[in-house]
């Protein structure tokens, strides 16, 4: 073999052995434990989807184009890192309509709510200020099922646009995979909770500069009475007004307890209002109109009955008959079934014993509606006929509404109203009523541009039109805020709006109100 060619086959032999013993490193290293691919970044957590849809909506004579959005707001820790809570909401935003622009700083954002504690925010949602509402009879019951809804006139879409908010485990809101429901469930969790969310939609949909409302009803106005205080102190969140229906801030005046005379001076001229609806008053009030007969009731409270009371054991027996016999005319019980309860009369004494001749109760809701007596002549309790007047229509409307109309789609029940919440977690009033007016009076002192909208119903037992007017007028409010606050009243119950004159009322009052206070921010 020549030189060269010896050469040329020793360097490809070398290359050959020198491959062959590295190959096999290679794949040991390949296969070597220590080597790990470089793990990758999880994906940052998807807020959910929301339903977007639009829609129009005709009120005096205008055609209103909006935006419905309707879906899960997620709530997270104070790092924003861990989900607490998914709150439904339902959005309504006034669009352009071509001729005219939308300006978000003079338009209103309006965050609505009901009460409970429990209830998510259908019934003023589906009731009164939203596009749609159930059909009601005139009296304000329901119709025979299946129930319909129909284009609500008396939205308050023309005037602001609407966010209605379901506390955690109302609605379909739910807490957060993991997470303690019971975290949300109480006075301080719930206001917090709620003003966070309020706080993070003005954020998120950049409304900061837009004239802000809240409007709640029932324990809704509890909530909203202490937001006024909340979003100012936590957040700097100025509101511009506040509505409260069926009002109930100060617990003291519907608490009936031993040593508590408060709510039966309260009550009086409520359960004078049934009465007169259900032509059980005698004497003079028997041809008397209905606010006639409520003003001689809260007369009779201030001038007499409150005294009374005062007195306990000490009170002279013939003062004690004439006063029964005052407050049979005035209320529609007898004179010696009043004596014998020592002229205090509850509110569960009274809705079962007003019509106990015909076996029938009385609503609280709603004093002016009637139901069978499951056992009549006995105490025992009934179910309320003015929440079964709501509870089907309500429930069924929104399920059939939710998912037609703004294409939201969950399987979970709706909780329109639910006892889940319960135990609610009142000890930052351990020993005392809770007040939420003070806080009231503390935001409208502070920021004294807030206008408060009160509306009450004559015949509404849950929360008494005499016990609000107590309340406002016990609030000590420096002269040149008082006038901020404003009370209304309508011939309904808890949910006047059911009642489609009243409804109509509601939406006139409601005009006027942000027109007013818009007016005074200096906002046309």
């Amino acid at each position: 073999m020549k030189l060269t060619q010896r050469l040329l086959w020793l360097l490809l032999l070398s290359f050959t052995v020198v491959s062959a013993q590295e190959e096999p490193k290679d794949k040991d290293k390949d296969k070597s434990p220590e080597k790990k691919s470089a793990p990758e970044k999880p994906e940052k957590e998807k807020e959910p989807v929301l339903s977007v849809t639009e829609h129009e909506l005709t009120i005096d004579g205008k055609v209103i184009k909006y935006r419905a959005t309707a879906g899960y707001m997620v709530m997270k820790d104070a790092k924003n890192e861990k989900a607490k809570a998914n709150i439904f909401f339902v959005a309504y935003t006034k669009l352009d309509d071509g001729a005219n622009k939308v300006d978000p700083t003079k338009r209103p954002v309006t965050f609505s709510f009901n009460g409970g504690p429990g209830s998510a925010s259908i019934w003023l949602h589906m009731g009164a200020i939203g596009p749609k509402r159930v059909v009601m009879t005139e009296k304000g019951e329901s119709l025979p099922p299946p129930y319909r809804m129909m284009d609500n006139d008396a939205s308050w879409l023309d005037a602001t646009d609407l966010v209605f908010i379901d506390p955690v485990s109302t609605g379909y809101s739910r807490a957060a995979t993991g997470e303690d429901p019971k975290q949300f469930h109480g006075f301080n969790e719930d206001v917090a909770s709620v003003g966070d969310f309020i706080r993070l939609y003005t954020t998120r949909y950049q409304r900061w500069g837009s004239p802000k409302f809240l409007v709640g009803e029932s324990y809704g106005t509890t909530r909203a009475s202490a937001l006024s205080d909340y979003l100012q102190d936590r957040y700097g969140l100025y509101l511009n007004g506040i509505t409260l229906i069926s009002s109930i801030m100060n617990f003291e005046t519907a608490r009936f307890t031993q040593g508590n005379d408060l709510p039966y001076q309260l009550f009086l001229p409520t359960y004078a209002a049934g009465a007169w609806y259900h032509k059980k008053l005698g004497g003079a009030h028997a041809s008397e109109d209905l606010r006639t007969v409520t003003k001689a009731a809260m007369k009779f409270v201030q001038e007499k009955y409150a005294p009374a009371l005062m007195q306990g054991d000490a009170l002279p027996a013939a003062d004690k008959a004439a006063l029964a016999k005052e407050m049979s005319a005035l209320i529609g019980l007898p004179e010696t079934f009043i004596a014998q309860r020592n002229l205090r009369i509850d509110i569960f004494t009274f809705t079962r014993e007003l019509l106990a001749s015909q076996d029938r109760s009385v609503g609280r809701y709603d004093s002016r509606l009637t139901g069978i007596r499951y056992s009549p002549g006995t105490e025992r309790p009934d179910f309320d006929p003015s929440y079964e007047a709501v509870y089907g229509c309500y429930t069924a409307c929104f399920n059939d509404y939710v998912r037609r109309e703004l294409k939201y789609e969950n399987d979970i029940p709706y909780n329109a109203l639910t006892g889940d919440v319960q135990p609610w977690n009142y000890n930052n009033v351990q020993n005392e009523y809770l007040n939420t007016s003070e806080l009231l009076h503390r935001a409208m002192s502070r920021n004294t541009n807030l206008k408060v909208w009160v509306a009450n119903g004559y015949f509404d037992l849950a929360t008494p039109f005499f016990a609000t007017d107590y309340t406002v007028r016990q609030m000590g409010l420096d002269p040149t805020v008082r006038g901020n606050i404003n009370l209304t009243f309508y011939e309904g119950g808890h949910m006047m709006y059911m009642v489609p004159a009243e409804l109509a009322k509601l939406k006139a009052d409601a005009a006027k109100f942000y027109a007013s206070t818009l007016q005074a921010a200096g906002v046309k």
